[in-house]
């Protein structure tokens, strides 16, 4: 297995093979907007199809729901958001780049601080030219627009920041309608968006993000054991779908570090390449702050009525936050491999292919249909092939190039299996059917491919 040592090969890999481009970039490109090509969007809603499996489908406690981006100001005031979702920045004098006040510090091992003073003190210079910077000014990381017909009549609202704040002023409606009983979770797959000043890294850290997120609502006495449980499940999650072991780590948040509504915190980190182990998914006790805040904003009493105590409280949440877009790249970068093959005979020189072995269900095609010859017997046997196949898997037809180059250029997409119609196809009524990672070729009746897929695909 080939370990990488940038993102760089990936960005490259990503835009070659269809998964994901620059932004707008016939025009120069967005700085930190990218758009998920044929491929990527397959392997993004796969991710996501597999979070919502586990985090709904398969659970009795869990219900989803799909909340608007566009929010009344007001939630954002209860949420905090309008007072304390900021940044530290400063400016160069010099040549005007902005930057974080606290990366600059944390570049040279100090702990970030910006009492009155304090910043002078630090003789940080510009790292693009070593001009003098700016004091440190806070900087609000929410994108601001208009709603109304005509703009001077327009109020305010926000672009969300977070999609957990959807699911907070919907607990009531959810609780109502689904008849739940805590404890239970609420989960919503859905675009946030933060105005970054130093987003980077690829799709790891955009302005434009998609999050998976659940709150988990119980009784305060329960969230120690409902905290460990979604701890086990989160992480055995990622491990399921191939993430190597290795990769993954826990990192608790220490008291210093932790967000004001918090009392613990857990992150699940990815070792991502050329950036070590950081962030791609979170286990949060955000207490009752949350429903206690909209409770005191909107006048609406967020509470539980207990039958059994015969009492009415505040539930305690228990947050899981997975980010659609860093996971899409973990499973990635996880799934990328080089192997060296030699062409030809003996003498052949040496080459690197990539096959790229992401889970089953993860991969963006599952089959793909290869006729051996352009040859119109074949184009139709393979054609009814694929018509078949397709209602139930993503498939994909190639006849184009050698039989060895179209399986090179399926392994590098992570097609776990290819298709191979030859002209013995005409007459026995069978197929080769290779298989990605062992490579091994097996002949099947056409008649049994639909059930031979149903049982390695397991649906």
């Amino acid at each position: 297995m080939s370990k990488l040592e940038s993102l760089e090969h990936i960005v490259s890999f990503a835009k070659r093979r269809g998964f994901i481009f620059q932004s707008s970039e016939i025009y120069g490109g967005l700085s930190s907007c990218y758009d998920y090509g044929p491929l990527g969007v397959e392997l993004k809603n796969n991710v996501k199809k597999a979070w919502w499996k586990a985090m709904v489908q398969d659970r009795n406690d869990v219900v989803g729901l799909d909340a608007s981006i566009l929010m009344h100001p007001k939630v954002w005031e209860a949420s905090g958001h309008l007072e304390g979702f900021t940044d530290p920045l400063v400016d160069c004098k010099e040549c005007k780049k902005r930057w974080r006040a606290d990366h600059l510090l944390e570049a040279k091992g100090i702990k970030p601080t910006f009492e009155p003073g304090d910043w002078g003190n630090h003789k940080v210079r510009c790292p693009e030219c070593e001009g003098e910077l700016t004091e440190v000014r806070k900087f609000n990381l929410m994108f601001k627009t208009q709603m109304g017909a005509l703009e001077d009549e327009a109020d305010e609202v926000y672009l969300r920041p977070e999609t957990c704040q959807g699911i907070y002023t919907n607990f009531l409606n959810v609780q109502n309608t689904m008849r739940k009983k805590l404890p239970f979770g609420i989960a919503q797959i859905g675009k946030a968006f933060r105005n970054e000043i130093t987003p980077g890294h690829f799709t790891f850290r955009t302005r434009e993000f998609e999050q998976m997120e659940q709150q988990y609502f119980s009784h305060p006495d329960d969230k120690k054991k409902i905290f460990d449980m979604w701890q086990e499940a989160r992480m055995k999650w990622y491990l399921d779908l191939g993430i190597k072991k290795e990769n993954l780590q826990f990192r608790e948040h220490d008291p210093d570090e932790l967000a004001h509504y918090a009392s613990r915190a857990l992150d699940i980190e990815y070792n991502y390449p050329g950036m070590g182990f950081s962030e791609l998914a979170g286990i949060h006790d955000r207490g009752d702050w949350d429903l206690t805040r909209h409770s005191e904003f909107s006048g609406e009493k967020l509470e539980y009525f207990d039958q059994q105590e015969n009492k009415k409280y505040i539930p305690h949440i228990i947050e899981t936050s997975d980010g659609a877009d860093r996971a899409t790249l973990a499973f990635l970068v996880d799934a990328y491999d080089e192997v060296e093959t030699r062409s030809g005979e003996e003498g052949g020189k040496h080459e690197k292919e990539v096959v790229l072995r992401l889970h089953k269900s993860l991969a963006p095609i599952k089959v793909a249909i290869l006729p051996l010859s352009k040859k119109e017997p074949l184009q139709k046997l393979s054609d009814e092939i694929q018509t078949e196949l397709r209602q139930n898997l993503m498939t994909m037809y190639d006849e184009t190039g050698s039989i060895g180059k179209r399986y090179r250029r399926q392994d590098e997409i992570g097609t776990p299996y290819c298709v191979t119609v030859d002209f013995d196809s005409l007459e026995d009524k069978a197929v080769t059917v290779r298989d990605r990672d062992t490579m091994e070729q097996e002949r099947i009746k056409i008649g049994e491919l639909d059930r031979w897929f149903k049982e390695k695909f397991n649906f």
